[in-house]
């Protein structure tokens, strides 16, 4: 069975300076970019949603809901696992 797939959230750079310290915690730095990885994506509507699943102290399951203005996101790209983003050399 394959791995349900994940979502590679990239934000304008204005757009995450603009939110400052309150999105920091959810990016990811790489080699493509700072982003935001997220098991759903919902941008049906003004706001774009995504939903992130996290553990808590006690490595309980937790899921958080961010919304921020469609105007914001960049690009968002489908990867199956967390495994690092872009293309890599063939040998």
């Amino acid at each position: 069975m394959s791995e349900p797939a994940n979502y590679a959230v990239f934000l304008f750079p204005q757009a995450i300076e603009m939110l400052g310290v309150a999105i920091k915690p959810y990016l990811r730095e790489g080699s493509v970019g700072p982003h935001i990885v997220c098991s759903e994506v919902d941008a049906s509507g003004p706001l774009f949603q995504m939903t992130l699943i996290g553990a808590g102290p006690d490595q309980q399951r937790l899921e958080l809901e961010l919304m921020l203005p469609v105007s914001m996101v960049r690009l968002v790209m489908s990867m199956h696992g967390e495994q690092e983003i872009g293309f890599m050399a063939r040998p």
